[in-house]
């Protein structure tokens, strides 16, 4: 499990990136992504890639884009957690 800080901060990424901060409030780390909020399509999941590549300062590779890392907010953070440092 990350740390508190580190969550928000991914969850803050993606909420700002998709224009969803009306449903911020209710955001948890086993809240789904892929295929439950709408405005995660494809092209969103490249924009939230490029702005976590900026926010958290690393680069991520094509190949370890999986549907895995983007199942739930969790997920993600997950993901940024192990790449961070």
């Amino acid at each position: 499990m990350v740390s508190t800080q580190l969550f928000d901060e991914v969850r803050d990424v993606v909420v700002t990136t998709l224009g969803i901060q009306d449903r911020a409030s209710g955001v948890e780390p086993s809240t789904a992504l892929l295929g439950s909020i709408p405005e995660l399509d494809s092209m969103a999941v490249l924009e939230v890639v490029l702005a976590i590549e900026q926010r958290f300062d690393f680069e991520i590779e094509d190949t370890e884009l999986t549907g895995d890392v983007f199942e739930t907010f969790g997920s993600l953070a997950d993901f940024v957690a192990q790449h961070k440092n």
